[in-house]
Parts: C-alpha cells; structure tokens; sequence
C-alpha cells in the first residue's frame, strides 16, 4: 500500500462509533511547576472513551506538558489523573508495575519521531512488544507488518529510518505506539515539524485511527483537523483552559476573547 493510498482512502471511512457517555478520562485540578515556574494552573478536564478531543492554543500554553502528565511523563505538582479506574494522586508514590500498566494503556507520539536509527523499520516497531509485551520476536514482527501495512509503509520494514521521509517516519512512530495495543492515543503536534505534503500522511492515518473509535487527544496546530476531525476542541492559554465545547462551536464561534484573537492570528498567517 503506497502512502498516497493512505491519503485518498481515509475520507470514504463510514462514520465513527459514537463516544461512550461515561468519563473514560479525568483530570482534577492538575497543576504543574517546574522549579519556581508555574505551567499549568487548575487544569479539569474529562473525556469518554471513543472521543476525539483537539487541544489548541498559542506556544507555551502549557498543552504538551498537559499531556505528559496524563501518562505521568511528568508527574503533576498537584491534583488527580484517573483512567478507567486507575488513580494517581500527585505527591503519592505509584508501584512501578502500576505505573507501567497505565503507560501501555496509553500510546503517545512526539513532535520528533524519536525513531532508533541504528534499527531497521520493522524492528523499531516489534522491540516494544518483545520488551514489554512478552511476545516473541516472530508475533511481535506478524503484529508490526499488519501495522505498516495499516500505515502504508509495508515496503519499508527493512529499511533504516533514515531512508524514509519525515512523514514516513512519522508514521512508522504512530504504528509503533498502536504495536502495545493502548486504549488512548496522545499525539503531541505530530505534524508540526513536516512540510505540509508529508503532514498530510500522517493526519490521513490519525483521521483513520479516528473514524475507528480509537480515543485521542491531539495537541495541534492543524486548525482544519481540529474542526472536522476531532468531536470538542480545549483551548489552552498561559497554563488554563480558557474555552472547550464542540469543535465547529469553538472554531467558528468561540466565545472568549483570547480564543477569538488566536484563532484570527493563526488564520490570517
């Protein structure tokens, strides 16, 4: 399957599965400092399971260090993140093992592909499921062809990343992460450092992913994913939420002031 296979098929998709009505997701008063430094101020926030949501917002709102406390990548200052009935309260020491279980539930792709480059393409994808799933090298490298397959890069397996394109590796990241089977997806501007040609191959696959029912959160800049693809939009400024609610609601009719004047900068670029 050629990439460009991936970008036309992705809109005949039927129709999503409709999100679960209970929180699958939440967040309570998540705040976050670095040192001195507040990020993140009273950030709540729930989600269902199934539910696509974007987070926007000018740089330095504090929307990918949101993200990394959802998977504890950085632990929050204060408050609770709890995940289909897992809880972590900040300041309170996790087990190792637990804090490993929530981390293959959740599946998190980068701005950089942070791929291994001395790997070939197919054992990029597979070393995770070996190490951490327990498969063996033969249904870890089964499991990784069936993903670049569903990503288009089937014909890359054993290639070196270097030899692929920025969107393709991209892609071979995102295949990686589905390779441990989470049950949510935190994508962290995944096409902010690609042209727009090759950003293309990579929303055609997240838009896949979402029509489906695979839960996600994505920080992004693809203004035009956040309204069509995603079910509710966050706008995030200086550390808070400041507006959420459906996507073409916020998009096309936002409410706050400071929404108002980002959505118009981003636009008028």
């Amino acid at each position: 399957m050629s990439s460009m296979t991936v970008i036309e098929s992705a809109p005949s998709l039927a129709p999503r599965p409709v999100a679960s009505a209970e929180p699958f997701l939440r967040l309570e008063g998540i705040h976050k400092q670095f040192g001195p430094y507040p990020v993140l101020h009273d950030v709540c926030f729930e989600m269902s399971k199934g539910e696509v949501v974007a987070i926007i917002g000018p740089s330095g709102s504090g929307k990918s260090t949101l993200l990394r406390c959802i998977n504890q990548l950085e632990p929050p200052t204060q408050g609770r993140v709890s995940m289909d009935g897992v809880h972590i309260e900040a300041g309170k020491a996790l087990p190792r093992t637990e804090l490993l279980k929530l981390r293959r539930r959740i599946g998190m792709v980068f701005q950089s592909f942070n791929l291994f480059p001395h790997l070939t393409v197919l054992r990029n994808v597979s070393l995770a499921q070996i190490r951490t799933l327990g498969r063996s090298a033969k249904e870890a490298d089964a499991r990784s062809m069936q993903l670049l397959e569903r990503v288009g890069l089937a014909d890359k397996a054993q290639h070196y990343p270097a030899r692929c394109s920025g969107g393709q590796q991209q892609r071979i990241a995102i295949a990686r992460a589905l390779a441990l089977d989470p049950e949510l997806m935190l994508f962290d501007e995944p096409t902010s450092a690609l042209d727009p040609e090759l950003g293309l191959e990579v929303l055609a696959v997240m838009k896949e992913l979402a029509c489906e029912g695979m839960s996600m959160i994505v920080v992004t800049h693809e203004m035009h994913f956040a309204e069509t693809v995603s079910d509710r939009v966050v706008v995030m400024a200086e550390g808070r939420i400041i507006e959420q609610g459906p996507s073409q609601q916020v998009m096309r009719q936002p409410e706050h002031e400071r929404v108002i004047q980002f959505l118009q900068a981003v636009r008028n670029r």
